[in-house]
């Protein structure tokens, strides 16, 4: 059996980024950029007697799916919390400029049918944002890729997959939200301030990190679906998300912007709806809302398999 069949059957949470870059694209069309080889680590992190990765521990790369190419971000946690520093924010930033050169060359080759060929960035987030050894140099990147992901505006889809241990927080949860489709499994995490961080700075009353339940009820995988902050959730397999992304390729372009979050004037309003409702009900749990959105039984609904959670979990209905 190929090692691209055996990375299909893995835990998408117990991935390595790598694994993950090659899982998701068509087998043996994977092509790395500035891998290890080129040893490509941080200036930063000797000074300060840190250790290095030849990566700066993200995978960048190109591979097939079907016709079209897919320019692959893909993010690793277990180096420094998946933290973005200066180079890893420069592979990322031209990751999505190579995608956009892309796809001048696709519609200049082939205007007539560019369609099918359409390049697309997928990024696989695990992180918890800016490294704080390259403050300023993280915060640079974290702008640098929103700036180029508003460049592939309207041109090629920018699709976020969110499914290993770290989750996606700090800066680069406003990253993700400002992508077009964003994929999650039940274990991924999405949010601004990480669980830690909140009850560090406000109290274990405000919210308890400890308790593991509440933290993947209030950012985990089955509440942003439910909200509509995620728009597919997928099972935990390195293959369930592969074939989720053949199925958003389906999708028309033309249609994709009904799946963004943010990003215009309708879509801003929504979200000061969704303030101005948390005000008026003022939660204390998540689960309150998936009551509020039609879950008689939210406990309930939290235990049932995955399968039978899609089947019956009721989503907040949105106006766009």
């Amino acid at each position: 059996m190929s090692a691209w069949k055996d990375v299909q059957k893995l835990s998408f949470t117990d991935a390595s980024a790598r694994e993950r870059a090659l899982g998701i694209v068509d087998e043996d069309t994977f092509t790395e950029f500035v891998g290890p080889r080129n040893k490509m680590s941080s200036p930063h992190l000797p000074i300060l007697g840190e250790a290095i990765e030849f990566d700066d521990g993200i995978v960048t790369g190109v591979g097939l799916v079907g016709k079209r190419p897919v320019f692959v971000i893909s993010q690793e946690g277990n180096f420094i919390g998946g933290s973005v520093g200066e180079v890893g924010g420069a592979k990322m930033v031209n990751t999505i400029r190579l995608a956009l050169k892309a796809y001048e060359d696709v519609k200049e080759k082939y205007p007539d049918s560019y369609e099918e060929r359409l390049p697309a960035v997928v990024i696989s987030f695990e992180t918890g944002g800016v490294r704080l050894h390259e403050a300023n140099a993280g915060l640079l990147a974290h702008a640098e890729v929103m700036d180029q992901i508003q460049n592939a505006r309207g041109k090629i889809p920018v699709i976020t997959v969110i499914g290993s241990k770290v989750g996606c927080f700090g800066g680069m949860g406003f990253v993700a939200a400002a992508t077009d489709i964003i994929v999650m499994n039940e274990e991924g995490r999405l949010g601004l301030t990480g669980p830690e961080v909140i009850e560090q700075e406000m109290g274990k009353d405000e919210f308890d990190a400890g308790n593991k339940a509440l933290v993947f009820r209030t950012t985990g995988g089955k509440h942003k679906y439910i909200m509509q902050d995620c728009n597919f959730l997928v099972a935990n397999k390195v293959a369930a998300f592969r074939e989720q992304l053949e199925e958003i390729m389906e999708i028309p372009f033309a249609e994709v912007e009904n799946y963004r979050r943010i990003g215009s004037l309708k879509l801003v309003e929504e979200q000061f709806e969704l303030v101005k409702l948390a005000a008026e009900l003022q939660p204390k749990d998540s689960k309150e809302m998936w009551k509020y959105y039609g879950n008689e039984d939210p406990d309930q609904l939290n235990e049932l398999p995955f399968e039978e959670f899609l089947k019956n979990a009721k989503r907040r209905e949105r106006n766009c």
